[in-house]
């Protein structure tokens, strides 16, 4: 067995063990579990990938770094682990962002997708606002209501450019990075819904599967090779 296929299969494995310890109210080996996924992704992502971009590279390891301070949750102080934690979250996308929207021409969104972006901007400001009201009361003022603030405006411009990006390009790597920016929004509405309201062990398996399911489908697009540069002078000709 080759080191892909044994990463693919362990990426899977840690999965399916931690929907079975989330539901066996095994909570904090369930998250161990989780912690791990991204991390095995990230190495089956420098082992069969060959032409690697620098800015999805900072995403996936960012995430990853992130992911796995949840092993050193016990020994630092939770201002450290919240703020530096969602810190490297939003740097993250925000990497994810650049790589998404490095080859777009922003002239031609502009001159072609008006209503589309007003309709996203108006939606996302929407989303936004419902998002920060479930986490009011529990942050109220403080630096985390502008932490969660800022990592949900990041998140959602990700959505949007990712969505724009596929407008734009209409091809299956670009679906693919839609599908999982897609996937990434979902799976955080999931998570605040099982944080600040309801801490069901579906909505965490909900959010989990979601979480799981992006990176399938930003690992899927970065498999397949970018198009040629003739195609894309000829896009941002027309």
């Amino acid at each position: 067995m080759n080191k892909s296929k044994a990463l693919a299969i362990l990426a899977l494995l840690l999965y399916i063990l931690s929907v079975v310890f989330q539901f066996s109210d095994e909570d904090v080996i369930a998250n161990a579990l989780k912690s791990i996924i991204l991390p095995v992704v990230t190495l089956l992502y420098f082992v069969t990938v060959k032409k690697k971009s620098l800015f999805f590279t900072l995403f996936l390891v960012l995430f990853s770094v992130s992911d796995l301070m949840f092993f050193l949750t016990p020994y630092v102080s939770n201002n450290i682990d919240y703020f530096l934690g969602n810190s490297l979250y939003i740097l993250a996308y925000g990497f994810l962002v650049v790589e998404v929207s490095k080859s777009i021409s922003l002239f031609h969104v502009i001159r072609n997708y008006k209503i589309h972006l007003l309709v996203l901007t108006i939606l996302n400001i929407y989303i936004i606002h419902v998002l920060q009201v479930i986490v009011d009361p529990f942050v109220a003022k403080t630096n985390e209501y502008y932490v969660e603030l800022i990592y949900n405006i990041v998140m959602l411009l990700l959505l949007s450019v990712a969505l724009v990006n596929y407008f734009y390009k209409d091809n299956v790597k670009s679906l693919y990075m839609f599908l999982g920016a897609l996937c990434i929004v979902f799976g955080e509405v999931i998570w605040v819904a099982y944080t600040y309201i309801s801490e069901r062990h579906f909505l965490s398996v909900v959010y989990i599967t979601l979480y799981v399911s992006a990176f399938y489908f930003f690992y899927r697009q970065s498999r397949i090779e970018r198009e040629v540069e003739l195609d894309e002078s000829a896009m941002l000709v027309s």
